[in-house]
């Protein structure tokens, strides 16, 4: 049964951390902020939802570079039960889709606590001053890829980044829990 994101008060301070990522560094909320913004997406690498709307990611994140937005991927799954989540497996996801974001790992799950996080994919914007102004899915797509699909996300953050509020509604991302620690 899919997972829908709660909603959010826009305006929400992003909480600091630091994370191990894919590239062999570790990435801070400060070094991750673009000049206009930063997308925090909750993924993993086992989610159909996940799946099928990593290309339409992908693409939005090159497009949302290009107006000063950065992306980062977080995992915040339990790998010792779920082994396809596991870093080395992120390492490897990293490799063949090329991702153009860093993907790090949140192996306490503090960060997805920190943030309200539910499921994957579930995406969270926020403007230049790292205040929330975006929370919700990438786009229509569910477990298969929709080309088509308006692009929720990324319309979202080419108004933020342009100094414009987000068009509503926000609709909530809808996709796999996130697999908490017992």
């Amino acid at each position: 049964m899919p997972t829908a994101s709660p909603a959010t008060d826009p305006g929400t301070q992003a909480a600091a951390f630091t994370l191990p990522a894919t590239d062999g560094s570790n990435h801070t909320l400060d070094s991750l902020k673009g000049a206009n913004g930063l997308v925090i997406v909750f993924m993993c690498n086992h989610c159909p939802y996940v799946k099928a709307v990593l290309p339409n990611l992908i693409r939005d994140a090159h497009e949302l570079q290009s107006h000063g937005v950065n992306l980062a991927g977080i995992n915040s799954n339990d790998a010792s039960v779920y082994t396809d989540d596991a870093f080395e497996r992120m390492i490897a996801l990293t490799h063949e889709w090329r991702l153009p974001f860093p993907y790090l790992h949140d192996e306490t799950q503090q960060v997805a606590r920190d943030y309200g996080a539910v499921c994957t994919p579930e995406a969270l914007g926020f403007d230049r001053e790292l205040r929330l102004r975006y929370r919700g899915r990438i786009d229509a797509s569910r477990k298969e890829a929709l080309p088509l699909a308006r692009r929720d996300l990324f319309e979202a953050m080419l108004a933020v980044a342009h100094d414009a509020e987000p068009d509503d509604p926000q609709y909530p991302a809808l996709g796999c829990s996130i697999k908490w620690k017992r």
